[in-house]
């Protein structure tokens, strides 16, 4: 698309913040003036079985609970010209841009970076979704702590396979592709994101992946072929074991992720640290590094007209409702019937329950942090 758009849904766009293989992310304000991050999706994703896929994965990922590891789902809009999500905004930068500025990260803290994302892809999985796209780029580190990025976006990981191709982006995707994904089976499990993660620790232990090469192609035949093992050269000793098993070939034959929890916080405790001691040791070591810009506490006053429009009654209905609140029009709602059967197959079951609250990680940690180092968070 061209130009930054004013307005996504009832959010007002503020700047770009980046652009990947899914589509075009921004710093946005809802009518309050609070930050959030919405993603425009790309129009080579979308079909009728993608957005109502997307409708259903997207009323579950509200729902998530238990985890202070992924970044919270807000609202979405399926059915829009571009469909779009809007998440929690958390400031910070992502691993892979600490690791490629500063290095790798000591053992210590790759342990405790699995311990937390794994507890945080645990309450995922407890819904029924998965992630689908563990990697360092979705990884930020910020200052209440690593929060995994662009959960609620599976529903459009497997449309248009041939986007594959294209640069940027994508091939750090593609480097960090279970086996299973890269050899094109349409359902995969929860150990695609037990490999993701394990990506995610042997990239911040090294500063490569277990795969590389120049064209997409080739990593990819190197991930589905069961004789080449992945690249752990230069992994820790103590981490070995570990990372080298949530990268079997095979996805039997990887840990779960409450394993994976266990095995990190018991390697840290050998190592005579706690986990609260080595958490608080990350974010000193990641957000002292940082060097981006933090989003403003409020909307610069560019914005104030824009986002008082919002709030103006319309109708006599003030506009805040989610568009998964509310069926489509009628003319969308004729495409989506005649695509149910097949949704209803790819689709995960609704979880019992509703989901909490939950407090913003900019709210959560201030006086913690404040009373033992100082901060410097970052966009």
């Amino acid at each position: 698309m061209s130009g930054t758009p004013a307005l996504i849904g009832r959010y007002v766009v503020e700047r770009e913040l980046g652009s990947g293989g899914m589509g075009e992310v921004y710093l946005a304000y809802s009518p309050a003036g609070d930050p959030v991050a919405v993603k425009l999706i790309r129009r080579d994703r979308l079909d009728p079985v993608t957005r109502a896929r997307f409708e259903k994965e997207a009323l579950i990922a509200r729902t998530v609970v238990g985890t202070n590891r992924v970044a919270r789902f807000l609202d979405a809009d399926p059915y829009a010209d571009r469909p779009w999500l809007a998440m929690e905004y958390v400031p910070g930068s992502t691993l892979f841009v600490h690791v490629e500025a500063h290095g790798p990260l000591p053992a210590p803290l790759v342990l405790s970076l699995g311990a937390l994302l794994a507890e945080g892809l645990a309450a995922v999985h407890a819904t029924g979704l998965l992630h689908r796209d563990v990697k360092p780029q979705n990884v930020i580190m910020g200052d209440y702590g690593p929060t995994l990025i662009d959960f609620g976006l599976g529903a459009f990981l497997d449309a248009a396979k041939d986007t594959l191709s294209h640069s940027g982006m994508i091939i750090g995707t593609v480097r960090c592709m279970p086996p299973e994904q890269a050899m094109g089976r349409p359902q995969v499990t929860p150990a695609a994101d037990v490999y993701g993660l394990g990506t995610v620790l042997l990239h911040a232990a090294t500063g490569h992946y277990p795969y590389e090469g120049g064209r997409w192609e080739a990593i990819v035949g190197q991930v589905a072929d069961p004789r080449q093992l992945p690249d752990l050269g230069g992994l820790p000793d103590a981490l070995l074991p570990l990372v080298s098993s949530m990268l079997a070939h095979d996805p039997v034959d990887r840990p779960s992720l409450t394993a994976v929890t266990a095995a990190c916080t018991t390697l840290m405790y050998d190592g005579d640290l706690s986990p609260v001691e080595a958490r608080r040791a990350l974010i000193d070591r990641t957000v002292a590094h940082s060097s981006v810009t933090a989003a403003p506490a409020a909307p610069p006053s560019s914005l104030l007209d824009r986002l008082e429009a919002q709030v103006v009654p319309l109708n006599g209905e003030t506009g805040l409702d989610s568009p998964l609140d509310s069926p489509p029009e009628a003319s969308e709602e004729g495409a989506r019937h005649e695509v149910s059967s097949e949704v209803e197959q790819a689709a995960v079951p609704a979880p019992a329950g509703a989901r909490g609250g939950r407090v913003p990680a900019s709210q959560r940690v201030a006086e913690e942090l404040r009373k033992h180092y100082t901060t410097q968070p970052g966009l």
